[in-house]
């Protein structure tokens, strides 16, 4: 083992990478509750739940995919990177794809197998570099940013913080109790503050470079509403794990209907889970590796196998009946901890095996402990506006409109396509249309068709 992780070339040992990969899991053990919570559409009317999948299946899936992917980028990989379906890919499977566009979530799931099937198709080619370098740089940003300001939306809309308004659309909740409150009013007051205590409590320790900020700060939100009654005891704390029966393979059930998976509406939610994916994951690697000093000369040794891992993560997250699994930024916590090999991912998936058998703890998870989240996520996320060359309209402008589109259409599509129109009309109006790549025109047009006959 010492051996095939290199240990000694990389100057580690096993108690470093056994500590790095504990900090990792707990880094961003919030998936666990987080992503089953927004794929089982958790926080829409009862109504509409039945388009959903099953929470506890979505859990099952979560742990497992997190595992496999993790493992598989420990042994093939041989990298510090842990895997779980990805924040803001899951707010567009379940948002925009299936409630938005009425696609059904085992057709949604079909998507995410066949985009991360591509993703592993040109993982292993060179056709991944050169779409890298024909998306604009200051999309990619505005794409990643506008992800999360989405994701805080949601977060601030499901806490209560944010509520709708008939005559501002969105208005300030209630964050006081009045006289004349009904009960249920009194309650929603409680929890919006429930969320803004968890909110400050992560920013403080975020701020205090505290590895497990997020987690703790769940914990600690959790167990204040048990305290104040706002959150239910779980009943017990060990259980077997719930049925993957629901979800399991629910994804072949559309990858057979060609007329159905190949549609229009269906190519352009495949394109935006590959490409979200695509760079995310590129990044993330990149950013966590040069952490770790692991770069020479500025290139990620064995790229195409840690990719490639990535893309097999997602493909299994799909059978399994989750959004798409992708490389965890957190990763960076386990790398600070010490993490040098995939020795550390090794641990860290041991325990998301582990987790599976504590699912009656995810009773405590509610909108208050989610919320605090989300809005955390969305802003590490919206740090991409700094990259973003602002003083150059016709750089800023469809960057603009991509991060604004998004959680003003609660749509992660829509926000990707109206900053790819706009990109080449303003680089063509500035007399840079020679610069502007051929994917980018072709993209113009895909994404012209989806605002003309897809959002009716």
């Amino acid at each position: 083992m010492r051996k095939y992780f290199e240990f000694d070339k990389l100057g580690t040992n096993y108690r470093r990478e056994t500590i790095a990969g504990i900090t990792t899991f707990l880094a961003m053990a919030y998936i666990l509750a987080v992503n089953p919570y927004m794929l089982s559409g958790a926080d829409l009317p009862p109504e509409l739940k039945a388009n959903y999948p099953e929470f506890g299946a979505v859990f099952t899936a979560t742990a497992l995919a997190a595992a496999i992917g993790t493992l598989v980028m420990a042994f093939v990989g041989r990298l510090p990177i842990a895997q779980a379906p990805g924040m803001g890919l899951n707010a567009f499977f379940t948002y925009t794809v299936v409630l938005t566009m009425g696609i059904p979530w085992q057709q949604a799931l079909a998507g995410v197998f066949l985009s991360c099937s591509i993703f592993l198709l040109l993982s292993l080619t060179g056709i991944r570099e050169a779409i890298v370098n024909s998306i604009p740089q200051g999309l990619k940003h505005a794409v990643s940013a506008g992800i999360g300001l989405f994701i805080a939306f949601i977060g601030l809309k499901n806490a209560g913080i944010i509520v709708d308004n008939p005559a501002t659309f969105v208005s300030l909740g209630h964050l006081t109790i009045k006289e004349g409150m009904k009960p249920e009013e009194i309650v929603a007051v409680k929890n919006a503050l429930l969320a803004v205590f968890g909110l400050i409590l992560t920013a403080v320790l975020m701020s205090r470079k505290v590895n497990a900020a997020i987690f703790i700060g769940m914990l600690t939100t959790a167990i204040v509403g048990m305290i104040f009654g706002l959150v239910s005891l779980p009943e017990k704390i060990v259980s077997m794990p719930p049925s993957l029966a629901p979800t399991f393979g629910a994804a072949f059930q559309y990858l057979g209907d060609f007329s159905a998976l190949f549609s229009m509406k269906m190519l352009i939610v495949v394109f935006t889970f590959l490409f979200v994916d695509f760079f995310d994951a590129t990044g993330t690697l990149l950013g966590v590796a040069s952490q770790a000093g692991l770069l020479k000369d500025g290139k990620l040794p064995r790229a195409g196998s840690a990719l490639a891992s990535d893309a097999i993560a997602g493909m299994a997250g799909a059978v399994l009946g989750t959004s798409t699994t992708t490389s965890y930024i957190e990763s960076a916590a386990g790398v600070a901890a010490g993490g040098r090999t995939g020795f550390a991912s090794v641990v860290t998936g041991a325990l998301f095996l582990l987790s599976l058998f504590f699912s009656p703890v995810l009773a405590v998870v509610t909108p208050a402990v989610t919320a605090p989240a989300l809005i955390i996520v969305g802003v590490l996320m919206a740090s991409h506006m700094a990259n973003i060359a602002w003083s150059e309209m016709e750089e800023a402008f469809p960057a603009f409109l991509t991060i604004l589109m998004m959680p003003l259409t609660y749509s992660i599509a829509s926000g990707i396509a109206a900053g790819f129109i706009v990109y080449p009309i303003t680089q063509l109006m500035k007399g840079k249309g020679r610069e502007v790549h051929p994917v980018m025109y072709a993209l113009f047009f895909v994404f012209l068709a989806y605002f003309i006959w897809l959002r009716e």
